[in-house]
């Protein structure tokens, strides 16, 4: 039996941070420039992970590289091994300072509007750790590694994840006043089928919004020109004039103040919460880069959120729909 060498476990490692390159870079090159390495030394490397395990990871053609079935698994592996790695190095150099990469996502409309303008104060005061910060509305997978900390919407599934509850906002229908005094304002949700209803194109089948009244809440199934995936892109077009739509009250209540935006049919909002949450991979060794990001989320948000949609919430029922009756 051969004595496995000193330097396995080490190159082993480099073969994964190399392979997590390729797969983030989309290319050998693009890998190579990342970590200083040449094209064919990287494509060596890929070719010696593969030989090991025997199965192919990459497809290659001219144009694209694309991980297959098995190389998705790995990846998501070689993530939390560097990662792992990463943190218990950096904890032992430093003595657990926080420090090091963290990858961050969040939604387009509350990632720019507010989890954004609270990074310059973050790394202001952990200056050791690096902020890698996506903002999209796709679903990010936390538990295989593509990102350290997500924040989410709405009730969570079940999952490994630990979370914690940042806040929550309400939904506002809201219209531009030129649209308004083109089209008129709606004083029913059953008006709502005369006017052009700005949708999201996700959640559900039918594109209905919710209302009370009287006690009883029931569901519109509502139409419209255009239909998005995101909130900020409805209050864009709702600014535009384009129609009436539905959203989070943090996309809105800035153009609300301003006048830029009426809400409406306030007197039948079913005031549905949304919870928000930042979700991460918990237990014993949450790296301390993690811990102190999603504390300074809690304790930025968490008074922020119920401030904010307090505020909202007079607001809206301070102009309503009776200061745009015109």
């Amino acid at each position: 039996m051969h004595a496995k060498a000193p330097s396995a476990g080490a190159d082993r490692a480099r073969d994964m941070e190399v392979f997590a390159a390729v797969a983030a870079a989309g290319s050998f090159s693009a890998a190579g420039r990342v970590l200083g390495l040449t094209p064919s030394a990287v494509s060596r490397t890929i070719d010696r992970i593969e030989a090991r395990l025997g199965v192919r990871l990459v497809l290659r053609t001219t144009r694209a590289l694309t991980l297959t079935v098995e190389g998705q698994a790995y990846l998501s592996a070689a993530r939390r091994i560097v990662a792992d790695l990463d943190e218990a190095e950096q904890s032992i150099s430093d003595q657990g300072a926080p420090q090091g990469r963290l990858r961050v996502s969040a939604s387009l409309a509350h990632g720019r509007q507010v989890v954004v303008p609270l990074i310059g104060a973050f790394v202001a005061r952990y200056p050791q750790i690096l902020v890698d910060i996506n903002l999209t509305d796709n679903v990010v997978d936390v538990a295989a590694g593509q990102a350290d900390v997500a924040i989410r919407f709405g009730p969570l599934l079940d999952s490994p994840l630990t979370a914690r509850r940042l806040g929550e906002t309400g939904r506002t229908i809201v219209a531009s006043p030129a649209y308004l005094a083109r089209r008129g304002v709606p004083r029913v949700p059953e008006d709502l089928h005369q006017h052009d209803c700005l949708n999201f194109n996700f959640r559900r089948l039918e594109p209905v919004w919710p209302f009370r009244r009287d006690g009883r809440d029931y569901a519109l199934t509502v139409r419209g020109p255009v239909e998005a995936n995101n909130g900020e892109s409805l209050t864009q077009l709702a600014l535009a004039g384009v129609g009436v739509t539905r959203v989070g009250n943090f996309s809105v209540a800035a153009a609300i103040a301003k006048g830029e935006l009426v809400p409406l049919l306030e007197d039948f909002n079913p005031g549905d919460r949304e919870p928000i949450h930042a979700v991460f991979v918990g237990g014993a060794s949450v790296p301390a880069r993690i811990r102190v990001f999603v504390d300074f989320l809690v304790d930025q948000l968490r008074p922020r959120s119920v401030a904010t949609d307090t505020a909202e919430v007079a607001l809206v029922l301070e102009r309503g729909d009776r200061g745009n009756s015109s």
